[in-house]
């Protein structure tokens, strides 16, 4: 069964940096375009950032441009986001998926982790 399992979430203060990672496992191997969102208590869930199959295309919201960046590693089956500089509003529960991405949106699909909480103080 394939299953998205995510990881580094933790307590930081503002200003900090926390790298979160989504492992792939299952037997089935396979790069697809995958992506963050985050959702925090009473607010719709919202697009952070996405990536394409090999890596070579990235897309972020506005609001975390310059701080957080996605990469992967196809090799290890493991998608990752580096935070930096982070703000209290971050705080809120990040989660991983395999997606569509166009040339201006990125399309989740069915396929989620349940997610790592990050939680940021002032």
């Amino acid at each position: 069964q394939v299953q998205l399992v995510e990881s580094g979430g933790g307590l930081v203060q503002a200003g900090g940096s926390l790298r979160l990672s989504c492992v792939r496992s299952g037997r089935t191997a396979s790069n697809t375009p995958m992506g963050w969102f985050r959702q925090a208590p009473g607010k719709e869930r919202e697009f952070v950032a996405a990536i394409s199959s090999t890596g070579s295309n990235t897309r972020y919201a506005d609001s975390v441009k310059g701080r957080l960046t996605i990469s992967r590693d196809n090799a290890k089956n493991t998608v990752y986001l580096q935070m930096n500089s982070l703000k209290p509003e971050d705080t809120a529960v990040d989660l991983c998926n395999e997606g569509l991405l166009g040339n201006s949106n990125y399309v989740p699909l069915a396929l989620w982790g349940q997610g790592t909480q990050v939680t940021v103080s002032s």
